[in-house]
């Protein structure tokens, strides 16, 4: 099966288990992999053969900002069923979200879940 590959989606969002980061909110990066049949847009190359991957970012983006979970992993889930249930031609999708400034103390990395969930 053929993969399309989306990075770097950012959004701000207000995710999080503590008070402050569902007040303040802080920004989150969405990498999607998506499973599809890609060989007839090859040759065709004609975008009706294919997905319209503008309306995927679109969907991730508007979760982010609008989602009020506790959990990325729940927000995660949430983009994995809206991409899945928004083109017939996905079989799989794996998301990649990653909180870019957690508020953990003398921490300045990042933390990231990935998930990858097909349809059934």
């Amino acid at each position: 099966m053929d993969q399309l590959q989306i990075a770097g989606i950012r959004a701000y969002g207000y995710t999080g288990a503590l008070p402050e980061e569902n007040v303040l909110g802080q920004w989150f990066e969405a990498d999607l992999t998506l499973w599809l049949d890609l060989a007839l847009a090859g040759e065709s190359d004609d975008l009706a053969d294919t997905c319209n991957y503008f309306y995927a970012v679109q969907a991730v983006q508007q979760l982010i900002r609008e989602s009020r979970f506790q959990l990325i992993e729940r927000l995660a889930v949430a983009i994995a069923t809206t991409v899945l249930a928004s083109d017939p031609r996905f079989s799989q999708v794996k998301v990649r979200l990653t909180k870019l400034t957690p508020p953990i103390p003398d921490f300045n990395g990042q933390i990231a879940v990935e998930i990858v969930r097909q349809k059934d």
